[in-house]
C-alpha cells in the first residue's frame, strides 16, 4: 500500500497541465492563428496545421486534448480518494464517484442541447463531458475496489484494451465484413445506431458513443497508475526519479501504441486501443516535463501558476465557452483599440483580449475560492 500523501498536498504541475490543455480550446488557437496571419511565419503555420482533428485514421496534436484531460482526471484520483478509502469509507466514495459521473453526463447533455426540450429524437446524448464522466467513473470504481493491490489495475487495463480490440476486429455490422473500421461499417457505430437514443453527431456515427467509451476507461486507468507513482513519498522515490519514470513509461506507451496501430489504427473517433496507449504516452511525457520543471525544480512555477488559473476550474471554463460570449466582451473593451490598428494587428488584439477576459474572470473566481465542484 502507498504511503499516504500529506492532506494538503496538491500538484501545481497537474493543474498547470490541465490549464495548458484547455488553453488551446479556450483561446490559444485563436491567438496562434492571428499571429500566423500577422507574421506569416512558417513554423506557426505548421503548429496551426496540428490544431485540427484528423478526419478518421491518424493523429494530430489537437486529437490529444480530450484524452489528455481524461488521463489527468486519472492522475488526480489517488490524491482525492486514497485517504478516504484507507479510512474505510469505500461506500461513501462509491456514492460520490457515481454521483459525479452522472452529473457530468447531465452537464454534457445540457452543453449539447441547452435547457430546452426538443424531443429525444432531436437531442444528442453523447458528449465530451459525458465520456469523461462515465470513463472516469468506471476507472475510479475499479480503483476503489483494488486500491490495496494496484497491480490489478494493469489486468483491468489489459482486459479492456484487448477486449475492445477483439470486439472491433471480430464483431461486425450488418452488411459489412468483420473488422470493418469505416465510419458506417465499424461495430461501435452499429451499436450506437442500435442503442444510443437521440441523434448521432455524424448521423451514422457518434465520436462520443457508447461502445467507444469502454477503451476510454484505459486513459483514466493509466492516469491513476501515474498518480500512484507520483504519490509515493519522496523518501522512497525522489522527484527526479519520478519524472524519469514518467518519461520512460511515456516512451514505452508510444512504442506500444505505434506498433499496435499497424493492425488497429490510431483513431480518435473510435477511441481505438492503440489510440489509448499513444495518447497516454504523450500525456505521460508532458506530465513528466511539467512535474519536473514546476514541482521538482521549481523553474517554471510562474508558468504553472498562470495556467493553473484555468486548470483549477476546468469544467466551468469549458461550459462557460458555450453559454458566455467572451468575444463580445473582448470587443467591448478592446474593439476601439483594434479598429485603430492595421487589420491583422487588430485581429491579434481581439484574440488576446478574448483569452484575457477568460483568464481574469477565472483568476477572480479562484482568488475567492469559487469553483464548480462536481
Amino acid at each position: 500500500m502507498e504511503t499516504p500523501a500529506p492532506k494538503s498536498e496538491r500538484l501545481l504541475s497537474l493543474d498547470a497541465l490541465r490549464g495548458f490543455d484547455l488553453f488551446w480550446i479556450v483561446g490559444g488557437h485563436g491567438i496562434l492563428v492571428a499571429l500566423f496571419k500577422l507574421t506569416e511565419w512558417g513554423w506557426l503555420g505548421a503548429i496551426d496545421d496540428q490544431l485540427k482533428h484528423v478526419d478518421w485514421n491518424g493523429f494530430q496534436a489537437y486529437d490529444l486534448i480530450f484524452p489528455l484531460f481524461l488521463f489527468m482526471a486519472g492522475v488526480s484520483t489517488p490524491y482525492s480518494l486514497t485517504r478516504r478509502l484507507t479510512e474505510g469509507a469505500r461506500g461513501e466514495v462509491i456514492r460520490k464517484v457515481i454521483q459525479r459521473g452522472l452529473i457530468l453526463v447531465l452537464l454534457g447533455i445540457i452543453y449539447n442541447n441547452g435547457l430546452q426540450w426538443k424531443g429525444l429524437e432531436n437531442m444528442r446524448l453523447g458528449s465530451v463531458l459525458g465520456r469523461i464522466g462515465l470513463a472516469g467513473m468506471f476507472a475510479q470504481l475499479i480503483f476503489a475496489f483494488n486500491f490495496e493491490t494496484p497491480k490489478r489495475l494493469w489486468y483491468w487495463l489489459a482486459g479492456i484494451l484487448l477486449g475492445y480490440w477483439a470486439v472491433m476486429s471480430f464483431g461486425h455490422a450488418p452488411g459489412f465484413a468483420a473488422g470493418d473500421l469505416t465510419m458506417e461499417g465499424n461495430f461501435a457505430s452499429y451499436v450506437d445506431r442500435l442503442l444510443l437514443p437521440g441523434k448521432l453527431h455524424k448521423k451514422v456515427h457518434d465520436p462520443e458513443g457508447l461502445l467507444a467509451m469502454i477503451p476510454a476507461i484505459g486513459n483514466a486507468l493509466l492516469g491513476i497508475l501515474a498518480g500512484l507513482w507520483l504519490r509515493r513519498s519522496t523518501e522512497e522515490v525522489s522527484g527526479d526519479r519520478k519524472a524519469a519514470g514518467l518519461a520512460i513509461a511515456g516512451l514505452a506507451l508510444l512504442a506500444l501504441g505505434g506498433l499496435w496501430s499497424f493492425v488497429f489504427p490510431l483513431n480518435k473517433n473510435l477511441w481505438t486501443s492503440s489510440f489509448v496507449l499513444w495518447t497516454c504516452g504523450w500525456g505521460s511525457l508532458l506530465l513528466a516535463l511539467f512535474y519536473w520543471t514546476i514541482d521538482v525544480r521549481g523553474w517554471a512555477r510562474g508558468f504553472g501558476a498562470f495556467f493553473a488559473v484555468i486548470g483549477m476550474n476546468s469544467v466551468l471554463i469549458y461550459l462557460s465557452g458555450k453559454f458566455l460570449s467572451y468575444d463580445y466582451t473582448a470587443r467591448f473593451f478592446f474593439g476601439g483599440l483594434a479598429s485603430a490598428l492595421p487589420p491583422a494587428v487588430g485581429t491579434l488584439v481581439i484574440a488576446v483580449g478574448v483569452f484575457a477576459v477568460e483568464w481574469l474572470l477565472f483568476w477572480f473566481l479562484n482568488r475567492h475560492k469559487l469553483f464548480l465542484k462536481v
